[in-house]
């Protein structure tokens, strides 16, 4: 089996395991260069990127905006529709599924080689949380 092969075939649980991370990667070195040291200060602020809330507003923008191809839309549907038997402590399972539709996107541009598109996302991403451009609550 081919590396092409492998991320095609994977569920949208397993893609957002791995996007979940690639974004975390982009959102740590953000805040780091940022200037960023202490740990407690560091996490909370990462809470603006990553928490379930700003990844599903962040895709809500993302498509209202039309950023994504249709394939990077499919692979979003993917990871949100996948059934998944845990969920977020501090949000909804609507909130919690697009969310994980988020991740699996990020995991499949990594996985497929993308990874320009990827910081261009990320990038994207950082923009709209630093700009105030996200709704305070789902």
């Amino acid at each position: 089996m081919t590396e092409t092969q492998d991320f095609e075939q994977l569920n949208g649980i397993a893609l957002a395991y791995m996007g979940d991370a690639i974004y975390e990667v982009y959102i740590r070195r953000h805040l780091i260069q940022a200037g960023l040291t202490k740990p407690t200060k560091l996490h909370h602020k990462a809470t603006m990127y990553v928490s379930a809330k700003a990844q599903a507003a962040l895709i809500d923008l993302m498509l209202e905006q039309e950023k994504l191809s249709e394939t990077e839309q499919d692979y979003f549907r993917r990871g949100r529709n996948a059934k998944s038997y845990t969920h977020a402590k501090n949000t909804s399972v609507v909130t919690y599924r697009i969310s994980t539709g988020f991740e699996a996107l990020f995991g499949y541009l990594y996985l497929s080689g993308q990874t320009e598109r990827v910081g261009e996302l990320a990038n994207w991403c950082i923009e709209q949380v630093e700009a105030g451009r996200l709704p305070n609550e789902r």
